[in-house]
């Protein structure tokens, strides 16, 4: 069995009852997501790629926000991309919102989409569900526009928040085969360096969660 195959069955199964909730529950702690759509800012008519898009609550979020721009995006589970079709059709977005099923972690499974290359890639609350998440950010690079810009927002180390808050956290979020990347910084810079391009990174709420920019732009 591949491991693309064995996550998007993980994926099914971790979320086949999951999605019909997934929004309402987590809007209380996957934070940031709200800066990322405020700070995407595509171009008018631009095209924007988000992977790993679950229920597509981001999708359509930023769809409202930016009504000249078309958006896509990707998921490996088939049960969150119907979730995500439903509420896109319910929203009137349909149009503007076209969804594939296919691995991250790999830069052909976008080619379907018929874009050559995306004006802003990102990425919210999947590299640490990710198995090869390095793998999974450099697709993403490999479809970005000369003058694009990569974003990205995730669970952070919790650096200044309390140490029992960080065990159940991550005992917790370990449950749903959540794994927060302690080396993300570290490793969007080496990417950013190999694109010739520059990152920016922050933490968010007391290092709850990072977040980071990657942008080609000169």
């Amino acid at each position: 069995m591949t491991q693309a195959v064995e996550t998007a069955r993980l994926m099914d199964a971790v979320y086949r009852h999951q999605r019909h909730f997934y929004d309402l529950t987590r809007k209380f702690y996957l934070l940031g997501r709200d800066k990322l759509i405020r700070e995407l800012q595509p171009p008018r008519d631009g095209v924007v790629l988000e992977l790993g898009c679950g229920t597509g609550r981001n999708l359509i979020a930023a769809a409202k926000a930016y009504p000249d721009v078309r958006f896509y995006g990707l998921d490996i589970s088939r049960n969150m991309l119907e979730t995500a079709q439903k509420n896109i059709d319910k929203a009137g977005l349909t149009d503007r919102i076209t969804l594939v099923e296919g691995d991250a972690a790999n830069p052909a499974a976008t080619e379907g989409f018929g874009v050559p290359a995306f004006d802003r890639v990102f990425y919210s609350y999947t590299l640490s569900m990710i198995p090869i998440w390095r793998e999974a950010l450099a697709a993403g690079a490999a479809r970005l526009a000369p003058d694009g810009r990569i974003h990205v927002v995730d669970f952070g180390q919790q650096e200044r928040l309390p140490g029992w808050f960080k065990r159940v956290l991550f005992a917790w979020l370990k449950s749903f085969h959540v794994s927060p990347r302690a080396d993300l910084e570290g490793e969007l810079k080496v990417l950013a360096a190999s694109i010739g391009a520059v990152a920016s990174f922050h933490r968010l709420y007391a290092g709850y969660s990072d977040y980071a920019v990657i942008s080609k732009s000169q």
